[in-house]
C-alpha cells in the first residue's frame, strides 16, 4: 500500500471548481481502487492518496498537469500498512481553518513542516465523523 500527500495552490477556487474536482477524483479513485482525503480551502489544496502505488502516480501525473492546480508540490511519498480512508474515494474536508493560517501558507510554512505534522492532519480527519 502506498501514500502520497501533495499541495498546490487552487487555481479558480470557487464552489463549481471544488465540485467538479471532487466529483472527479470519487470517479477516478473509485475506477482505480485509491482512497484518500482532500483538504481544501481558496489558498490550499492538501491531498492524501492511498493505493497500490502505480495508480497513484499515474493519478498524481493527472493532478500534476491539471489546470486547477498551480504548484503541485509533493510532501510526503511512502509505503504504509494499511490505509488511513478505506471508506472514502475521497472525502471532502471543505476546512475554513486548521493548522496553517493563509499568511502561514502563502511564507511556504507547509513545505517546511515535518512529514509527521502533515500527515497528523489526515490522522485528524480520518477519525472525524461527516453526518
Amino acid at each position: 500500500m502506498y501514500q502520497l500527500i501533495y499541495c498546490s495552490t487552487p487555481f479558480g477556487f470557487d464552489s463549481n471548481t471544488l465540485n467538479s474536482l471532487l466529483i472527479d477524483s470519487r470517479e477516478n479513485n473509485k475506477r482505480d481502487g485509491l482512497s484518500g482525503a482532500l483538504i481544501c480551502r481558496s489558498d490550499l489544496y492538501l491531498q492524501l492518496l492511498e493505493g497500490p502505488q502505480e495508480k497513484i502516480m499515474s493519478t498524481f501525473e493527472r493532478i500534476r498537469v491539471d489546470d486547477r492546480h498551480i504548484d503541485v508540490t509533493v510532501l510526503v511519498s511512502k509505503t504504509v500498512q494499511k490505509r488511513l480512508f478505506p471508506d472514502w474515494a475521497m472525502k471532502d474536508d471543505p476546512v475554513q481553518s486548521w493548522m496553517w493560517s493563509r499568511d502561514e501558507v502563502a511564507k511556504g510554512k507547509i513545505l517546511q513542516a515535518p512529514q509527521q505534522e502533515i500527515v497528523k492532519v489526515f490522522n485528524r480527519i480520518a477519525v472525524t465523523k461527516i453526518y
